[in-house]
């Protein structure tokens, strides 16, 4: 049993072996010591002094045979099974290899089989478990690592021919260094469809906002008044900041593109998609830009037609006035009423100012093709008419009272 040379031809085999070994070397101890008795006690024969059964040498030389026998039992039993502890580890080895391959295997069937994911939820998805991958293969490198260095450590006590080991350790190396550089390339595929579908999701609220912004600007609401018109022109003055701040976002688009990966930006879908975006933020800007000048030229109307009520409300008070007063006759009076013009001239200048002003406010509307043009134009004859009626008025009866004055004279010189 000690000599034989059957060391296992795989790890259990060499498992049942090195139990019954330890069995056999369970019956070497208990003989031990029953041999060790039995020549203790055979040993006593040989001291006998008068009458001696036996020749003493010869038990001598049968207990010191016994011994050898048995020393030698315990080398060949010690021997076996540091034989059997290294077929055991070289068996180990081997199967340890064996799950390192097939762990390999697996994992490269997982990445021949996996996508990048068709949009940003399943990319980040496929992301993670990538992640857990990578956390999978430094564990399973780590092992692998260790049972190399047990395989050299095989190889380094030369009790095995060392060529399928080394065959072993090589297949099993080319294959993990293959299963890295795949690991490596979909990592580097998952990255490129990240940086892809983050920059399409980018796009797309980025096209959203436009669109919200076209119709904010594109509105067709100018106020009713001039309160109403200021509150909306200081809105979109914000929305105008907020398109100026998304100017850089649309010019980062190109650059953003061209670090995509080649089968990514080379779509037509992406492309074209990148110049609706510019196309459509040069859009927004435009209407803001005539959205902002429609809401100052509406602001001028409302205070054109404000201007234009405050005049004509001192016009009819100077017409109603006008039209009622009676030139006097009488000196003193003729004189109070004359101060009274001299002032209405002053007032006369002021007004006469506010309408030029009404004026060239209207020229202005009239020559951007204000939509209200016709209207304000209107409104701007009618306002000059009812002025020229109070300067007609007013120099009449500056003439009335200019013949009165001649008259007092005359008299007071005759």
């Amino acid at each position: 049993l000690l000599v034989s040379k059957d060391l296992g031809k795989h790890l259990l085999e060499v498992e049942d072996l090195l139990q019954k070994h330890g069995l056999l070397e369970a019956d070497i101890s208990a003989q031990t010591e029953r041999v060790q008795a039995l020549n203790a006690a055979a040993l006593k024969f040989s001291e006998l002094e008068g009458y001696q059964p036996c020749d003493p040498q010869i038990i001598c030389n049968r207990v010191n045979h016994v011994q050898t026998c048995l020393e030698e039992l315990g080398e060949l039993a010690g021997k076996r099974r540091k034989e059997l502890e290294d077929s055991r580890q070289l068996w180990a080895f081997f199967q340890e290899m064996e799950e390192a391959e097939a762990w390999i295997r697996e994992k490269e069937q997982i990445l021949a089989a996996k996508t990048c994911g068709r949009d940003l939820s399943s990319v980040l998805t496929l992301t993670n478990k990538h992640k857990s991958m990578l956390g999978e293969l430094g564990s399973r490198r780590a092992l692998l690592h260790q049972t190399m260095k047990r395989g050299e450590q095989i190889l380094a006590k030369k009790r095995f021919s060392p060529g399928g080991i080394q065959e072993k350790m090589r297949e099993v190396r080319l294959r993990w260094k293959k299963l890295e550089e795949v690991t490596g390339l979909h990592q580097q595929r998952l990255q490129e469809a990240l940086n892809f579908f983050q920059f399409s999701a980018e796009t797309d609220d980025l096209v959203a906002w436009l669109q919200d912004t076209y119709r904010i600007v594109s509105s067709d609401d100018f106020g009713h008044d001039d309160y109403s018109t200021q509150a909306l022109l200081r809105k979109h003055r914000t929305v105008v900041e907020e398109v100026e701040k998304h100017r850089a976002a649309v010019l980062a688009l190109r650059k953003q593109l061209a670090l995509l990966a080649p089968e990514h930006r080379q779509g037509v879908d992406v492309q074209i998609r990148v110049v609706e975006v510019e196309q459509l933020y040069g859009e927004v800007a435009e209407v803001a830009v005539l959205r902002q000048q429609w809401l100052q030229d509406a602001l001028a109307v409302y205070r054109m037609f404000s201007e234009v009520h405050a005049c004509e409300v001192w016009v009819d008070e100077k017409e109603q006035w006008l039209e009622r007063m009676e030139v006097p006759e009488e000196l003193d009076d003729v004189e109070v009423v004359q101060h009274r013009f001299e002032s209405l001239d002053q007032e006369m200048n002021s007004v006469m100012g506010r309408i030029l002003d009404v004026n060239q406010v209207v020229q202005q509307l009239v020559d951007g093709g204000h939509p209200s043009s016709e209207e304000v134009r209107s409104c701007q004859d009618h306002l000059n008419s009812r002025w020229n009626r109070v300067v007609e008025l007013v120099e009449h009866k500056k003439g009335q009272l200019s013949s009165v004055l001649k008259i007092q004279n005359y008299l007071l010189e005759c």
